[in-house]
């Protein structure tokens, strides 16, 4: 999934990618269905790779749910990391009062159960409308792949974890600097979300990009790559849009 960002910073950064348990090549067998009932899971893991790999200075950066992920790690483990870059953030997608998530309960549980009842079937017509770019369907075409390669109860769990959550009160605590990076015409995590987690969060700045759709790593690494790079190096003064 960042095959096409993740090279850029190898010149200058020791770079580390994972898989969480239960997707990708990682194993199957280390999934436990209690320890990943939560997203703290998943950031336990990250934050033992940190102290694993005695990682300092570092700089996580967590698409979509893995960066309210990344938030907790960055509790977890603050004397090593220093910095956050969210993508396509959303603490919470549940409509709660006054807080917009972009979708109902009622949406959830429909999106939930069609997914329990056929994932396959799910994954193919999901895939497309997170991708956000019908222009260029290979985008969607890639992402299904990815969806597909996961088991498909464990995916179900995974997407309860995601859309049922609510790592709001998270943010406020988080002691990084934060970098939101924000897509255009997301349908997963719309603008307005995206401004919100910028202001809950003590040091964050946000980023508007050009990029349509949810997963700006597969389908604008180029800007992604130049709102990275430009947050690291110039520190605050990255230039928002």
């Amino acid at each position: 999934m960042w095959r096409h960002v993740a090279p850029a910073f190898l010149d200058r950064y020791r770079v580390v990618l994972f898989d969480h348990v239960g997707s990708g090549n990682s194993e199957k067998d280390s999934y436990q269905e209690e320890r990943y009932n939560s997203l703290s899971g998943y950031a336990a893991d990250a934050a033992e790779l940190c102290v694993e790999l005695d990682l300092r200075n570092v700089t996580f950066i967590g698409h979509s749910v893995s960066a309210m992920i990344g938030a907790e790690v960055a509790l977890l483990v603050p004397d090593r990391v220093d910095e956050l870059v969210m993508v396509g953030p959303s603490p919470c997608y549940l409509n709660d009062g006054d807080y917009r998530g972009g979708f109902s309960r009622e949406d959830i549980e429909e999106l939930l159960e069609t997914l329990e009842a056929n994932y396959l079937g799910w994954a193919r017509t999901m895939a497309p409308v997170i991708m956000g770019r019908p222009d260029r369907p290979e985008f969607g075409g890639e992402l299904t792949d990815s969806f597909c390669k996961m088991d498909p109860v464990i995916a179900a769990q995974f997407a309860r974890v995601t859309f049922l959550g609510d790592s709001r009160a998270l943010l406020p605590r988080i002691p990084a600097r934060t970098l939101v990076l924000q897509c255009s015409e997301d349908a997963i995590a719309p603008q307005h979300v995206g401004e919100y987690t910028r202001t809950q969060i003590p040091n964050a700045v946000l980023y508007l990009m050009e990029a349509r759709g949810h997963c700006p790593n597969l389908s604008a690494p180029e800007e992604t790559i130049i709102a990275i790079r430009s947050f690291l190096e110039q520190g605050d003064d990255v230039a928002p849009r």
